[in-house]
């Protein structure tokens, strides 16, 4: 492990009972994914692979998808369930372990009760939240109250792409993770700035991922369109000029995080830097779903791409995270 090691906020595990849920639930081939692809977590070897690294810890959420299978009861012990194998996890392995905890959405109710066990119980890092919940995206205003005291507690969410309703015919009948992934991303961080969700609840740090996936190129356009139609959900001035008013979309994207897993490379980075400043990149790996010799290439790759004059990239991404989570040098 190197001196300054990184701090991965994009990792998974999974556990044996989680699977076989998933899979009677509909989850067979996971997102579209074969159905080996399937991760059999294990500490031993996640703490092998950051040590060859160079990750000093790593904060584990439940991946897409996520917990909610149709039924609100058994979605509320499932996400009981992994949150404390998560917790547990983070106790026996202190400082190497960090955990986001998941919520049993679109279950509102059972969001609600969960989030103050995950952190006045287990004192979760964060919670992880798919970016749609059977079709609900961040916007939509029935997630509202999950979101005013996530805001309250100025909670770090970590949002993670799911399958979307129609996605048969979206994915070109290819695996969700390849385009469809990156798509829903975007989905929801839109959906987030313009129904005003992100300037609503200003104490919530969001974690997009996988470098933004698309949203870079969108910004420029999503803010010329903004324009053209008025803002939404009550961001205008009240005129009917169709002025608007509050945070332009390059402000709001500006303002969130972004993790570099998947495929850091110096392209992908011009981009995601042309809409945010370095203070706000952290690293991911996406393991266990990213293979171990894949996430090392990726890890590697990432010591590659060039970084900013008096930084790296680790440095850079671990002192972030750092401030970011409150962890202590």
């Amino acid at each position: 492990m190197t001196e300054h090691g990184l701090i991965d906020v994009h990792a998974h595990f999974t556990t044996e009972d989680y699977i076989s849920i998933a899979k009677e639930n509909g989850s067979r081939e996971p997102d579209g994914m074969p159905e080996a692809y399937w991760p059999r977590w294990d500490v031993r070897t996640h703490l092998k692979l950051m040590d060859e690294a160079g990750i000093a810890m790593a904060v584990l959420s439940l991946s897409s998808p996520g917990t909610h299978f149709g039924d609100d009861a058994a979605a509320r012990a499932l996400a009981r369930e992994v949150n404390e194998v998560g917790a547990r996890i983070k106790r026996e392995h202190p400082g190497r372990f960090g955990q986001f905890a998941s919520l049993p959405l679109p279950d509102i109710g059972g969001a609600l009760e969960e989030i103050p066990h995950a952190f006045d119980e287990l004192h979760a890092d964060g919670v992880v939240l798919m970016t749609n919940s059977a079709g609900l995206y961040l916007g939509d205003e029935r997630l509202r109250p999950v979101l005013a005291e996530l805001d309250r507690r100025g909670a770090v969410a970590f949002l993670h792409p799911t399958s979307c309703a129609g996605h048969e015919a979206l994915a070109l009948g290819y695996p969700r993770p390849m385009i469809e992934f990156l798509f829903d991303t975007a989905r929801t961080v839109v959906d987030l700035i313009l129904t005003g969700t992100a300037q609503r609840y200003p104490g919530i740090r969001f974690i997009v991922p996988h470098a933004g996936g698309v949203l870079p190129l969108l910004a420029d356009r999503l803010e010329l369109f903004r324009s053209i139609n008025g803002d939404t959900d009550g961001d205008t001035d009240g005129d009917t000029d169709g002025d608007t008013v509050g945070p332009t979309v390059g402000e709001t994207l500006a303002g969130l995080y972004y993790d570099l897993a998947g495929t850091p490379t110096d392209r992908q980075m011009k981009a995601l830097t042309s809409i945010v400043s370095p203070d706000r990149l952290l690293y991911g790996s996406d393991y266990a779903w990213t293979r171990y010799e894949q996430a090392l290439r990726a890890t590697a790759a990432l010591d590659d791409v060039q970084a900013l004059a008096g930084h790296s990239w680790r440095h850079l991404t671990t002192d972030n995270a750092r401030r970011l989570l409150g962890l202590r040098e």
